[in-house]
């Protein structure tokens, strides 16, 4: 097995205003850190006492809302991931306040084994009263709230996400380990329907890749980047970077920031009926269909593909509008009942 290539990092910027993120970063669509950007989080503040500190802060603003917790033994290595023998999880799942989850964690800290345990993703408006109000952001992702993920020593699989990011780190140290997106064909991705936590992940352990299971492995291994995150720093991840992300401390709190997605339709579920409908045809018409997605999905020129027919003719091949969701819906309806009927 050949030795890891040398390690890395995203680049770090200045904290930038509004204008410079949304004209230099954004466009690029290439991760990077901001250090400090909320260092004047009042969580981040609370986070510098000590654990106690942060959850009483946290216990002060809790709703009573139920979370999704979920827990791993701790022979799992904090890695929340498929089952073995991949007919299930590693772990275990239950639903619990966030006071009864900080005091849980709280009492962990002291043991030399501890499962692992977070909550993640909850939206802070309905968990966390007064949260974004006593926590800005500096800078904004158009539309984007905030979420909470709360936890211990833990380790969520290599995933992307389908909208841009920002991730702020508010307590205990991460680390972000990331792929461009051209890497997917060399990170053995799992199944695309049936995933630990909603997006599809890659089976492949990047702390300990097994390269002779994983050959292609290697090449992923050398586009990826690491980026080490002490409580105030703060990611941006474009939309559709695979990254894993561990958090190495007793308590660790990332708030996290989805930029919605411009359209209701959504790309992966396209892909998979593709794989339907086109994968499994003879050569030749898949060669044929590539030029058809070329020209009408992915060539410069696409989304200017009907302007030599009238306005009011174009119908799917329009700009997005109400004409061409009804089109779509309808033939949507038309090809579940085809499947469903055989």
């Amino acid at each position: 097995m050949s030795s890891m290539p040398p390690e890395r990092t995203v680049p770090s910027v200045p904290v930038p205003d509004q204008a410079r993120f949304a004209r230099e970063i954004v466009p690029h669509a290439m991760p990077v850190v901001m250090r400090g950007l909320v260092s004047a989080w009042p969580l981040v503040a609370a986070a510098r006492k000590g654990i106690g500190a942060v959850a009483e802060q946290l216990v002060r603003l809790d709703s009573g809302r139920p979370l999704n917790v979920f827990t791993a033994p701790y022979a799992q290595g904090g890695r929340f991931f498929y089952a073995d023998d991949m007919r299930g999880l590693n772990f275990n799942a239950e639903q619990a306040t966030l006071t009864r989850l900080l005091a849980a964690l709280v009492e962990l800290a002291g043991e030399d084994e501890p499962p692992a345990l977070y909550a993640g993703a909850a939206p802070t408006a309905e968990n966390l009263a007064g949260f974004e109000h006593d926590h800005p952001l500096p800078i904004t992702l158009s539309g984007a709230t905030s979420r909470i993920w709360i936890g211990n020593r833990s380790r969520i699989a290599t995933h992307f996400d389908m909208s841009n990011n920002i991730a702020c780190v508010a307590a205990g140290r991460r680390r972000f380990t990331l792929f461009p997106p051209e890497q997917v064909g060399n990170l053995y991705v799992g199944p695309l329907e049936r995933t630990p936590a909603g997006q599809p992940v890659s089976m492949v352990d990047p702390l300990a890749p097994d390269l002779n299971r994983y050959p292609d492995f290697a090449e992923a291994q050398r586009a990826m980047l690491v980026a080490d995150l002490e409580p105030g720093d703060a990611i941006y991840i474009p939309a559709l970077w695979w990254h894993q992300v561990s958090a190495l401390d007793e308590l660790n709190i990332l708030v996290n920031y989805w930029q919605p997605q411009t359209s209701r339709a959504s790309p992966l579920n396209a892909m998979i009926h593709s794989l339907s409908a086109i994968r499994d045809l003879p050569a030749s018409e898949r060669d044929a269909w590539r030029s058809w997605f070329d020209h009408y999905v992915f060539g410069d020129e696409a989304s200017a593909v009907g302007d030599h027919l009238p306005d009011h003719a174009r119908g799917v091949l329009g700009s997005s509008s109400e004409q061409r969701r009804y089109f779509t819906r309808h033939l949507l309806y038309e090809e579940l009942e085809r499947l469903e009927h055989g």
